[in-house]
């Protein structure tokens, strides 16, 4: 199978892309729409390894979901007979988790395994264990089969309260109580935009659903279904790659049809360095290198809406390498964030691991800390390097695009291996990147 880009960097890339349907608002919607009555019309959603990984795992329940053009996919509502995941196709994506709440809705059990996905830490499943049990939903994980198995004995009703804002705890909570009879308030929920949108598909389709501010009220209805077609937003991780991309080689960039405060933090950060941004017509955005200057360093600290999202952080590491002078990158929401550092330095990129200290580490980061545990959550990036082409293995998704774009900053030919984790997040990434001038081919 072909696994690998062949890519000869060096150039100053420019152009306009684009964006792809948001990959994470696309699998909650998908997920979403099985608590639907009848049939749900989803559009803008990417053509991309997770959601095809979905739609299989879908399938494998019974279920209908099939694309109806390019970007539309057809899910029929509530059409699945199995309340169980398979091991090995939920293992494939993160998102089986949220299985639990159409399982929950139809069966009053369910049985999921561990979710798979980037492993990017101990992602913090305790903590949606915890919120589901609130809920008088008995939750009980077996060592031996590695598999949840929850089953719901009364109305969900009740007070969940997060002691630190988890995006997939929320997401599940609003799922499992937006059908039934009871009523759920969510404390300290999450603020990403995203939910946001997973709350007005639910909304449009009757939900009664309410946020203000980090609580969200949810008023069970008696049923949901789609009135019209819902359109995803475009994916603000993607824009964030292609912006790194094009000011790391000292190119521009237009990125079409997002909106200002899905990438507000990454506007304000690229001004932070001496980049230009320029609001254009149309939800469109140029962003451009400096034409009588240079990029400066900058120390930056990954963090939950608005802040800086721990997704951009990868590919911003590459055009710090880039910028005058020792940038800082520290790296907050997980705890294996720095895969491709090794990687990098395989290409001349100057890279170390700093200890920074802070008062309050189980406070301060928004994984699970633990008292003795030696942890490696920052970096100092070196400026102005001249990277040369290499051999890269890609070990998560957004690491695989940091791997490509330094690949095509380096000067002279590189091989990008296991691009295929790439792919579960980036729709076309090979012709975008041929678009906007790079040379890149898939072997």
């Amino acid at each position: 199978m072909e696994d690998a880009y062949i890519i000869k960097g060096g150039k100053r890339l420019g152009g306009e892309v684009e964006l792809s349907g948001a990959k994470n608002i696309a699998l909650k919607t998908i997920i979403a729409a099985l608590l639907f009555d009848g049939p749900v019309i989803l559009e803008n959603i990417p053509r991309i390894r997770d959601v095809e990984e979905l739609l299989n795992l879908i399938k494998s329940i019974g279920g209908r979901a099939e694309f109806i053009n390019v970007n539309k996919l057809k899910i029929e509502g509530g059409c699945f007979d199995k309340n169980r995941l398979d091991f090995v196709f939920a293992s494939k994506i993160r998102v089986s988790f949220l299985f639990f709440a159409p399982f929950i809705l139809k069966f009053n059990s369910a049985e999921i395994p561990n979710p798979g996905g980037c492993r990017l830490g101990l992602r913090p499943i305790d903590r949606i264990v915890d919120a589901m049990k609130s809920l008088s939903i008995q939750v009980n994980y077996e060592t031996t089969s590695g598999y949840y198995y929850a089953k719901k004995n009364s109305k969900i009703d009740g007070l969940v309260k997060f002691n630190k804002p988890t995006h997939t705890g929320t997401e599940l909570i609003i799922m499992l109580a937006v059908v039934g009879e009871g009523q759920v308030i969510i404390e300290n929920a999450a603020m990403e935009p995203e939910i946001d949108d997973l709350i007005n598909f639910l909304n449009l389709a009757g939900a009664r659903i309410e946020r203000r501010g980090n609580l969200i009220q949810i008023y069970s209805v008696k049923s949901l279904k789609q009135k019209t077609s819902f359109k995803i937003v475009s994916d603000r991780n993607e824009a964030a790659t292609y912006i790194s991309l094009a000011l790391a080689t000292k190119g521009n960039i237009v990125i079409s049809n997002i909106e200002k405060h899905y990438i507000q933090a990454l506007i304000k950060s690229v001004k932070s360095i001496g980049g230009l941004a320029e609001e254009k017509k149309n939800k469109k955005w140029k962003f451009s290198y400096p034409p009588f200057g240079e990029l400066n360093a900058v120390n930056i600290e990954t963090s939950p809406y608005p802040g800086f999202m721990t997704d951009w952080q990868p590919p911003w590491a590459i055009l710090l390498t880039q910028a005058r002078g020792e940038s800082i990158i520290h790296e907050r929401i997980f705890e294996n964030r720095f895969s491709y550092v090794e990687e990098l330095k395989k290409l001349g990129a100057q890279i170390e691991f700093i200890t920074i200290k802070v008062n309050d580490p189980k406070k301060y980061y928004h994984f699970n800390y633990e008292e003795g545990k030696e942890y490696q959550q920052a970096i100092k990036i070196i400026g102005q390097q001249q990277l040369h082409g290499g051999v890269l293995t890609i070990a998560d998704l957004r690491a695989g695009a940091t791997l490509a774009i330094a690949a095509l900053v380096a000067e002279g030919e590189s091989v990008v291996n296991n691009v295929s984790i790439l792919e579960r997040g980036y729709e076309n990434f090979i012709e975008k990147i041929q678009k906007l001038g790079g040379n890149i081919k898939k072997i």
